[in-house]
């Protein structure tokens, strides 16, 4: 029986890999669970999956649910309480779906622990790849992806040569304005930037998707997780998310991995490494879609692309602050204080006055990521 832990049980995220843990109830035991807010969900998972430690946001949330909660489930809260169930308990992966920075000490404390990293918090690597990644090779912990894209790079170079590979290219769907001029930008909503025409997300990956901020996460990404330099990622506009990504090898020859979007797939492929057990996803039949389309991806319409290839070359805390400046930034846009576009400009206005650090610690990191989001709410 494989035990895990959750980090964001009550995202979209979480709440998939639940979906996948019902699917298989006689192969796994959920040991820890740490939502944010929504204790009435939290509650009703604690319900279905008997965790034996969980966490909330606040030690108030924690205190009104403690009364709740069967007397075989310890509730925690706040970063220590997401550290906690990262790596206080029996749990042989911890699945990272938290959003956010927030998710980086937790991570880090859990492959500390020895335990295997399912990873869907991208800002973890972002933020801190070069301490993660060292630390995960220290304790021999796998960081298996849970995001699409890098599950797909992650299956095509199965049983490949590392050495042999040329180059990647993550897809991209464009987004919610994948159609849409810059001009045309000048005037969306809230409420157009969330619907998203292939995947359900939560709001801020969402929007991140919309601006390309999200796909120059995941290049950064890809950098730490497949050892690769920033000339061999390479992103490509796929309006119809079959093709996930695919890899390019030293005799020509492209392996890519296709599916319909259904994020369970690639959940439940994190969680059962190196097996692959039956998914409930409906079967991809390419007679039907009919024809798949593809667009080089154009830096000037997104320019938030071009600034994350651009930090990530930088390295350092550059990335750090990109990210910091872009959560905040979408959170006022959500909150209707700021413009679409002004996310980008936003994160631009952070990263002209950053000054970076090469080789920051984890203090440093945590540093930037406050001056940062400080700059980003006067901007």
């Amino acid at each position: 029986m494989k035990k895990i832990s959750i980090l964001g049980s009550t995202g979209s995220i979480g709440t998939q890999t639940l979906d996948v843990v019902s699917m298989h109830p006689e192969q796994f035991q959920v040991e820890g669970l740490a939502a944010g807010n929504n204790t009435e969900l939290l509650l009703q998972q604690v319900s279905q999956y008997k965790p034996r430690k969980v966490s909330v946001s606040t030690k108030d949330l924690a205190d009104r649910i403690r009364p709740h909660l069967p007397a075989t489930t310890e509730v925690f809260y706040g970063s220590e309480g997401l550290i906690e169930v990262a790596a206080g308990t029996d749990a042989d992966t911890v699945v990272t779906a938290v959003m956010g920075s927030v998710g980086l000490r937790s991570t880090l404390a859990a492959i500390e622990a020895g335990k295997h990293i399912g990873l869907a918090n991208k800002e973890t690597l972002v933020t801190a790849g070069h301490l993660v990644t060292s630390l995960a090779h220290q304790k021999g912990v796998k960081l298996l992806p849970v995001d699409s894209e890098h599950s797909a790079i992650f299956q095509c170079m199965n049983g490949e040569r590392r050495e042999d590979v040329t180059g990647i290219t993550i897809t991209a769907s464009g987004g919610s304005f994948r159609n849409l001029s810059r001009e045309e930008l000048e005037h969306v909503t809230v409420e157009d930037a969330l619907k998203h025409p292939n995947w359900s997300m939560g709001s801020k990956i969402t929007i991140d998707s919309a601006t390309m901020v999200n796909k120059g996460l995941e290049v950064i990404e890809a950098h730490w997780l497949f050892n690769l330099s920033y000339d061999q990622i390479n992103v490509l506009l796929h309006p119809e998310s079959i093709i996930h990504s695919y890899v390019e090898y030293c005799d020509s020859s492209i392996i890519a991995q296709l599916g319909n979007p259904d994020m369970r797939v690639p959940i439940q492929y994190a969680l059962t490494y190196p097996e692959r057990w039956p998914s409930p996803s409906t079967r991809l039949s390419l007679t039907q879609v009919g024809s798949l389309q593809f667009k080089e991806m154009d830096l000037e319409r997104f320019p938030c692309l071009r600034l994350a290839y651009e930090c990530g070359r930088m390295g350092g805390t550059a990335t750090t602050a990109f990210n910091a400046a872009n959560e905040v930034a979408v959170s006022r846009f959500l909150n209707r204080d700021i413009s679409f576009l002004q996310i980008e400009q936003i994160i631009e206005g952070v990263l002209e006055q950053h000054i970076n650090s090469s080789v920051p610690d984890i203090n440093v990191i945590e540093e930037c990521d406050l001056r940062s989001r400080e700059l980003a709410l006067k901007l």
